[in-house]
């Protein structure tokens, strides 16, 4: 993906306060760097709010599920936030169809948990191209690589 690199989903879990404020800590990094963001807890669809406004649930999840695989088509990378013992499983989906089209996918991981002796599962290492940093100033060296060309 060499040349103009402008939009980058960001994938993870976002149901505790800690992974929401992680996320939104994420996505201003990201804008400040000049990507324009999809991040799901801020522009997809709230659940809760589509329960309440009378959709049933397989309506809503229906509605969430499509919302996101379209922004993940309008992207160009996906950032996966990895922290937790096992990552969630959502993104784990979100970035194995992000990876079917070819799209740029880089972890970030700052939590030192993981389900297999220190390692990750080799399926999202594999999705991933093992490509997982551990903090904002990596990820942005990753970032200018994809954007480079170094990848290619």
């Amino acid at each position: 993906m060499c040349g103009i690199m402008t939009r980058i989903y960001i994938a993870g879990p976002l149901f505790s306060k800690g992974e929401r404020e992680f996320n939104k800590e994420l996505n201003k990094f990201l804008i400040d760097l000049g990507y324009e963001t999809f991040l799901p807890q801020n522009d997809g669809h709230e659940l809760s709010k589509l329960l309440d406004n009378g959709y049933r649930q397989e309506k809503a999840n229906e509605k969430i599920f499509n919302k996101d695989l379209k922004e993940i088509e309008k992207s160009d990378v996906v950032v996966f936030v990895m922290d937790g013992r096992v990552p969630d499983e959502g993104a784990c989906v979100e970035i194995g169809y992000a990876y079917s089209l070819s799209k740029e996918c880089i972890g970030i991981k700052t939590d030192v948990r993981s389900l297999i002796d220190g390692t990750d599962n080799p399926m999202v290492q594999g999705v991933l191209k093992n490509r997982i940093v551990n903090d904002f100033e990596e990820l942005e060296k990753e970032l200018n690589k994809i954007k480079e060309g170094k990848y290619e």
